[in-house]
């Protein structure tokens, strides 16, 4: 993959010292067309969603030299033209530890602007309160990590996936309606750094029903393949699409927090909003 960035005094991948003043040209930026381009080729992507990120390492200087402590979620747009990589962003937001700001708001504003700068998209900014931080979500459906399967493949791979109406008469009595399917053995790599990247996948939709074993192996097979985690999403997006073919398909996958920050792709055609936060493991 060829990473369209632009960032000065950074090298993605290498050794750099952590800023100490802000500076959002530390941002490097990431075109999605590309990507998409080998997904789906000269269609139009056929799902909307967005792109969850939350900073549990946030920090800035009040104007009488205390600092303020925050976590933060930052919402970017699937139909923003750029990814944010995200150790760019880990050093955007500590180039804020020794910066002064007249008010959280300023803060959030400023942020607001680099990122939606950055993404080319609207990007949205929320704030937590230290003390009462969203409460942990359970994912809903069924787990399919004790099925008994054998696993042979480590990248990723369509054709694993299978219907359970495959070689079955009458496929139709195997319709199902708002369906969940949830793993939590979604392992890919970073294409920057190699390090290893470790999320909850979930996915619901209706349509014939998916034979969880082959979602079980199928998630798996993600398990050497290096890409960005939106890619990962959207690549099992298309997947699960073109071979399973359902009415309507979400599928979000949650991942944990590496340098205080986690990112957390969602999505759908099925018109429906983030089903669910912050998963026990983040």
């Amino acid at each position: 993959m060829t990473n369209d960035t632009t960032t000065p005094g950074i090298s993605l991948g290498k050794e750099a010292n952590y800023p100490d003043r802000y500076d959002a040209a530390l941002l490097a930026p990431i075109a999605r067309a590309e990507t998409r381009q080998a997904l789906w080729g000269s269609e139009a992507m056929p799902c909307e969603g967005v792109d969850v990120w939350t900073a549990y390492e946030l920090s800035w200087l009040a104007p009488s030299g205390k600092p303020c402590a925050a976590m933060a979620e930052f919402r970017f747009s699937a139909a923003s033209s750029h990814i944010v990589e995200s150790k760019s962003f880990k050093y955007y937001l500590n180039s804020l530890n020794q910066t002064v700001f007249e008010s959280k708001e300023a803060v959030g504003e400023v942020m607001q602007r680099d990122l939606s700068q950055a993404s080319g998209g609207d990007v949205s900014v929320h704030f937590f309160d230290l003390q009462g931080h969203n409460a942990l979500a359970l994912a809903s459906g069924f787990c399919v990590d004790e099925l008994d399967v054998t696993v042979d493949h480590y990248s990723p791979d369509a054709s694993i996936l299978s219907l359970k109406t495959d070689n079955v008469k009458n496929a139709s009595q195997h319709r199902v309606s708002n369906a969940r399917l949830y793993s939590h053995l979604l392992k890919s790599n970073c294409p920057v750094t190699g390090q290893p990247d470790w999320a909850t996948v979930w996915i619901e939709y209706t349509g014939l029903e998916i034979c969880p074993e082959s979602f079980l192996r199928y998630v798996v097979s993600y398990r050497q393949h290096q890409d960005f985690h939106e890619n990962c999403v959207e690549r099992m997006f298309r997947d699960l699409d073109q071979q399973c073919q359902p009415e309507s398909l979400s599928v979000y996958a949650r991942y944990t927090r590496r340098g205080g920050l986690d990112i957390n792709p969602f999505r759908t055609n099925a018109g429906r909003d983030v089903p669910f936060g912050r998963l026990a493991r983040q």
